[in-house]
């Protein structure tokens, strides 16, 4: 008897280890918008772990999209990515069971090349500068960097199947190959193989 071993998807893996964290501190914090500035170590603990693994994905999926890029930081990121995936900046991610819709890469659509999002910069202010920062640890910007990896992992695998499948695949496929599905945050419905019960 064997056992059949196949590739782990570590970053998926790793988004749902942050996405259960998150889960937790909604049984302390309730996820409303008078608690959006509610800011903790616990908080600044997930913000720095979310965007550092959005560091690490952005790196490699503007790999993906263009081998021979710049890609040292956030704004060679946001020039790769941009330029390559027109839809990315526009996804959005949603918490239903909040009522919460999140927009962390809105400030990529803007024309200033060195926009960057206000979780992005709360992070680097809070890791770097965390006496005169900590404040910025906040439910808001910890849920924007959690969802901005979201969208993060989504592209990246989807330009991984991509090049095994020699086209790009539907977002439902995308979806299927990221098991298990999310608890907290997700894309838009229509990235999802909805099932009905009869």
């Amino acid at each position: 008897m064997g056992i059949k071993i196949s590739e782990s998807k570590l970053h998926w893996n790793y988004y749902l280890a942050l996405e259960r964290d998150m889960d937790k501190v909604s049984r302390f914090i309730e996820f409303s918008k008078p608690n959006m500035k509610t800011y903790s170590i616990e908080l600044a603990h997930l913000l720095f772990a979310a965007a550092s693994e959005v560091d690490v994905v952005c790196k490699s999926l503007c790999k993906l999209l263009d081998d021979n890029c710049k890609r040292g930081n956030i704004v060679d990121y946001r020039a790769v990515i941009t330029a390559n995936l027109k839809e990315f900046s526009k996804e959005k991610a949603y918490a239903p069971r909040h009522g919460l819709q999140l927009d962390p890469w809105s400030s990529w659509r803007t024309r200033n090349e060195k926009s960057n999002p206000v979780w992005w910069k709360a992070n680097t202010q809070v890791k770097h500068y965390r006496n005169e920062h900590f404040r910025h640890a906040t439910l808001m910007n910890a849920l924007n960097a959690l969802a901005g990896l979201h969208i993060c992992v989504f592209h990246y695998y989807k330009q991984l199947l991509t090049g095994e499948m020699g086209e790009i695949p539907r977002n439902k496929d995308v979806n299927l190959e990221l098991r298990p599905e999310p608890q907290l945050i997700f894309l838009k419905d229509e990235y999802y193989v909805s099932t009905v019960v009869i």
